[in-house]
């Protein structure tokens, strides 16, 4: 997979691998995603042993420039999906 990795790509792996049809393994990856937005929605984290952890971060309401007027204006604070990866997988690609 020199070119990386997308959805598509994911779910035809799985289908691949596990001999599954790609309506199925569609619908794993799907569920897969689905319950960890799901998580994240109530605040929670999604720790996954070896791979990492998704969380929900705050950012805090700053002051920014628009670089096109340079006009200053506020920006509310926000909560954004962030993910720290494990000690194992920045091992794996050192």
């Amino acid at each position: 997979m020199s070119d990386g990795l997308n959805k598509k790509a994911l779910v035809e792996t799985l289908a691949e691998e596990f001999d599954l049809s790609k309506k199925a393994s569609g619908e794993i990856v799907d569920f897969v995603f689905e319950k960890i937005i799901e998580v994240l929605k109530t605040g929670y984290p999604v720790d996954v042993a070896g791979f990492g952890k998704f969380f929900v971060k705050e950012r805090a309401a700053r002051m920014g420039i628009n670089p096109r007027t340079k006009e200053k204006r506020m920006f509310d604070a926000t909560k954004v999906p962030a993910f720290k990866a494990s000690k194992a997988l920045k091992e794996s690609v050192k």
